[in-house]
């Protein structure tokens, strides 16, 4: 037992100093990732904790109940609502973005011409890059009542003016075509390059037994790049019950017209903090998001992982 011991430890140490070169590459990302990713999970004690700026994160008392902190946030009757909207609109942003960003990808995949091919990427892609205040300003011209675009088209058609942002359930759309806008074309370079690291020799092959450009995507092009998609959807699920702050902030603002429909938990505990600075209630609503997407991702990890184990992120 101590000789194996000894061996697994000689084999590691070896192989840690034949890959040296690698690990050094790889050290700045991993540093990157402990500093942003893992030690902001230490403030989760917040969430049991009231918090005062003179004695700090471990300073501050414990809440005389433990859930205290989370009571605001379910004692509000927001709970249920906002945390429904958050999955369903993330649920929404999954579905059409992967869609589109499959559709798109293939489309140019398939394009012959290699100019149009590039300006079409690089058009889609641009969105990418724009801030969401920009997005907001850009859907705030496009929509507004007195002298948005789409009324003064209305008024040309000689119909009444609309006014949008009293319209919640409208935005329920509106929210999920100008995420699509922005965000696909990002999944769509990396659903682009799984395409284009299809072989070849299948399409050739699929072309001589007479299979069309529909057939040889359905059956050549998509089980290839299955595993891609499923990958990125387990990472999106990942995050299902978080709320785009900056999204829904910069379209809907202020208004509290539309809360019903575009409330998420980020939006509500954004303004409650605000309004109460109570840092430990923000904590505890962070860390029921996080319980959220922890059991979300192993329910469907493992669903995955029956029906197709390969497939699995683990």
């Amino acid at each position: 037992m101590t000789a194996s011991r000894k061996g697994r430890g000689k084999s590691f140490f070896h192989e840690l100093k034949k890959s040296r070169t690698l690990l050094l590459m790889l050290l700045p990302a991993a540093v990157t990732i402990f500093i942003f990713a893992y030690l902001p999970m230490g403030g989760m004690i917040l969430a049991f904790k009231n918090f005062n700026y003179k004695d700090g994160i471990w300073g501050s008392p414990w809440t005389k109940g433990i859930f205290d902190n989370f009571k605001f946030f379910f004692l509000s009757g927001k709970a249920f609502s906002v945390t429904a909207n958050t999955f369903l609109y993330n649920l929404s942003f999954i579905a059409v973005n992967t869609f589109f960003a499959v559709l798109f990808a293939v489309i140019l995949s398939e394009a012959g011409n290699k100019y149009f091919k590039k300006l079409t990427q690089s058009a889609i892609f641009l969105p990418y890059f724009v801030s969401w205040v920009i997005v907001g300003t850009i859907a705030y011209n496009l929509l507004n009542y007195e002298n948005g675009v789409v009324n003064g088209i209305l008024g040309m058609l000689g119909l009444e003016p609309v006014n949008i942002y009293a319209n919640g359930p409208a935005w329920r759309i509106i929210i999920v075509l100008f995420n699509a806008w922005k965000s696909v074309g990002y999944s769509m370079v990396v659903y682009l390059a799984a395409v284009t690291g299809v072989d070849m020799q299948l399409h050739e092959s699929a072309k001589i037994d007479g299979a069309n450009i529909f057939q040889r995507v359905r059956h050549v092009t998509f089980p290839a790049i299955l595993p891609t998609v499923v990958t990125m959807v387990l990472l999106d699920v990942s995050k299902i019950f978080r709320g785009n702050l900056d999204l829904f902030y910069q379209l809907v603002g202020k208004n509290g017209a539309l809360y019903d429909s575009t409330d998420v938990i980020d939006t509500f505990v954004f303004r409650s903090l605000l309004e109460t600075s109570d840092i430990g209630m923000a904590a505890s609503a962070g860390f029921y998001q996080s319980i959220l997407c922890f059991v979300t991702i192993m329910l469907v990890n493992g669903i995955v992982k029956r029906v197709q184990s390969d497939y699995a992120l683990f």
